[in-house]
This record gives structure tokens, sequence and C-alpha cells, in this order.
């Protein structure tokens, strides 16, 4: 019912929506007259901002269409090598004339972005995706928003997610393959690699994994303290609903992408209140670049998917409550996850400083985990004054993170320098 009431709400809105958007630009039209009185500037501002507040946002585009390598302009074309019916296989394929630029590329390592299916579009990540074009070949996972998947497609279980990385790993080429999984899918892209990896299967030459919840015991935050607050039957209850009929997944229970919006904003509403008020101020003012940066940022804030229901629940006992996969009791498909298995993939963590989402050594536990890559191949990375947005996006990911990422991928793009050494360090053990 409350799915019902929300898009009942949205749909008497959006007129008005729209009327606010009309009447502010009336407002500062300047072949108008009324638009050059005292109030103009503050009404044409007020009504700007009510129509962000009321209107519908819908999941922005990457928009990538190029990038510079070594000097040179390369445009970039977005291809779907692999779709699902809950994701699709993104690839960013790179273009140029510059005989010398492209030979240089063909030789770039390729790595593979696991986006969050977190409520937020992998649009997010547009910034992250934006700058390892400069130096990658670039894959990245575009989970599907669950009210546009038909109830007849079936369930998606976090064993499910799990498959669908393995898949889009097989697919890449996990041999020539970095892997880099960005807050919630840390945990089953870990999962993933583990039991290739006790498979026998040849795992990615190496993965990093950044802002995520692989022991949400660590340094608990009020994500993580919601989750083991709260039982498992209470957000079965309480925050699962079923798609209402005007969306092609009719009947299907989700995790509404509006009640992670309404968490989202809870979790800093002062803030979110500030930089209203700001944006307000910023159109009283005529500051036109500091108003378009605000719109930027909320337009992809905004823009938030329904998560499947049982995918969300897999996830919050899993993960949050049973701490299966430190806890070595977490079995996907009867196979048990064992992160101590994997041997030739080489391991970076990164944490932020002020990460208020997955605290201080929830992302650094992998390595406790993961035994069985030598120490020499294990890398930690703490990013000082970033916080969770701060590791992926902004100033902070350009200038400090990314030169190490880029940098430890270059170390391990050969296929053998991993693997020799691991099995090197195993035969020293047999023989002591």
């Amino acid at each position: 019912m409350l799915y019902q009431l929300f898009e009942t709400q949205r749909a008497l809105l959006s007129p008005f929506a729209e009327f606010a958007s009309a009447s502010a630009k009336l407002y500062s039209h300047p072949l108008l007259p009324f638009a050059h009185t005292l109030l103009s500037p503050r009404v044409s501002a007020g009504l700007d901002l009510m129509h962000r507040l009321a209107k519908d946002y819908e999941k922005p585009g990457f928009d990538i269409h190029g990038v510079e390598v070594d000097g040179v302009d390369v445009a970039v074309q977005e291809l779907v090598p692999v779709e699902k019916p809950f994701c699709r296989l993104l690839r960013f394929k790179r273009y140029t004339d510059d005989l010398a630029v492209l030979a240089k590329m063909k030789t770039q390592p390729t790595v593979l972005v696991v986006a969050p299916l977190s409520g937020h579009h992998s649009t997010l990540l547009r910034e992250t995706v934006r700058q390892l074009l400069k130096d990658h070949k670039v894959f990245i996972t575009d989970w599907t928003d669950a009210r546009m998947v038909p109830t007849e497609v079936g369930p998606f279980h976090l064993d499910d997610y799990i498959a669908y990385v393995q898949e889009f790993i097989r697919h890449v080429g996990a041999a020539d393959c970095h892997v880099i999984s960005v807050c919630q899918p840390t945990v089953p892209v870990l999962a993933a690699i583990s039991l290739m990896a006790s498979r026998g299967e040849t795992t990615p030459r190496s993965m990093t994994m950044m802002g995520g919840p692989i022991d949400a015991r660590k340094s608990p935050t009020a994500v993580n303290n919601l989750a083991t607050n709260k039982s498992h039957s209470w957000f079965e209850n309480n925050v699962i609903f079923r798609v209402p009929p005007n969306y092609p997944g009719a009947g299907r229970e989700v995790y509404p992408g509006f009640l992670q919006h309404t968490g989202f904003v809870a979790m800093n509403p002062d803030h979110h209140l500030k930089a209203h008020y700001d944006y307000f101020l910023d159109l009283v003012r005529g500051d036109g670049d500091s108003a378009e940066t605000h719109r930027r940022f909320y337009d992809e804030y905004n823009a938030v998917l329904d998560m499947p229901a049982e995918y969300y629940l897999d996830t919050i006992k899993t993960v949050f409550q049973d701490f299966a996969l430190v806890n070595g009791t977490w079995v996907v498909d009867g196979e048990p996850v064992r992160p101590q298995d994997i041997r030739g993939t080489a391991l970076l963590t990164v944490e932020g400083e002020l990460d208020d989402i997955s605290g201080a050594g929830q992302t650094r536990a992998a390595h406790e985990l993961c035994a069985g890559i030598p120490s020499e191949h294990q890398y930690h990375y703490d990013a000082i004054g970033a916080g969770h947005y701060g590791i992926f996006s902004g100033r902070r990911w350009r200038e400090n993170v990314y030169p190490q990422l880029r940098d430890f991928i270059a170390k391990y793009d050969r296929p053998a320098a991993v693997a020799s050494k691991s099995v090197a360090r195993k035969t020293r053990k047999k023989s002591a």
C-alpha cells in the first residue's frame, strides 16, 4: 500500500513540478518587465527549488563520449556485450586515429568494475569510469531497476548476484582481468572469486575492494547498527513492498528506491538542508556554475532504483547479521565460500578515513580472510580526509586514490607474476 501511495503522490505532484519549472523561467526571462523587479530573483529561485524537490528523477546516463589518453582526445562508445534480466555488462570502447595511442591502448590492462546494487544506479561511478578510461579498458556492471523486471523472470538472490559476477569475469577473461568492487559488492565479489579458486578456475590477476562491509562487526556505523538491531522479520514486514501495476515488474516484491533515498537523506539531514539552501542563494546571486554543480550531484543522488526483495534480505542476513563470510559459514549452492583458497590474485583494499557507511577496518578485513595470497601481494590504502564517496569520486579519488590503484593494477598486469611466486612460496612451505 505504501508504494501505491507514493506513486499517487508522485503523479499528483508531477504537474505542479512542471508548473514551478515554467514559472521559474518566466520570472527570470530577461525580456519580461517583471523579471527585473527586486523580488523576481528570489521568486524564480524558490520556484526552481520547488521544481527540483517535487520532480521525478530518472536514471541518468554515463554520458562519457571521450577521454584524453596521452594528450590525445579519444572517442568512447558504450557497448552492451552481455545482457541479463537483472544486469547489463557495459563496455566503454575507445577509438582513435592516432596509431601510437591506439597501439598503447591495446596493451593497457582490462578492468571489470562491479558497481553497487544498493539504491543508486551504476552511473554513480561515472567519475570512476572516466578516470579509469585514461589507462585501462573498462567494463562495468549496470544493475537493472527491479520494478522494470517482469515477475515471470523469477527471483534474484544474493547467490544469483555471485553467479552474474562470475559470468562477467569469464566473459571479460579472468586471466587478463582486474576486478574492482566498490562498497556493497566487495562481499559477493570476494565470494565469487573464492568459489572460482576453490574449483580450480583461473582467477583475476588482481582484485581491489573499496569501502565495503567485508567484516561489518568492525567500527559499526549507523547502517550496520540498523541491520543488527532489527530482526530479519522486521525488514520483511516493514521495508518490502510490491511494485504497483504501472510498471513492467508489477507484483514483484522489492525494497523500493524511495525508501532507500529517505534513509540516505536521514543519515545527514542537516547537510542536505544546507545544500538546498545554498543552491537557493546561488540562484538568487546568479552563480550559475555553483548551481549547476548542485544540479549534477542531486540529479545523480536523487535517482534511485528498487532492489529485489530476496537479494536485499539475503544481504541483510548473510552480511550484517550472520557475518557468514568472516565466520566461515557461508555456503553458495552447496559450496563453501573459502577466501583462503585464492592464491594467484593480488589484493588491494581501500578505505576512507571519514567513511560513515563502511567503518574503519571493515574492508581491510579481507586480508585476514585471504590467507592464501602471499603477504607481499597484499596492499592496503587509507584515503586521508575522504568520506565514503570520496574514495571513488571527486578530488581525493583523482589525486590520491586513483594513482595508487593505477600503479597496483600496472604492477600485476603480468600473467604469471603472482601465480609463480605463490607456487614458489607453497613449495618452500612443503619442503620446510
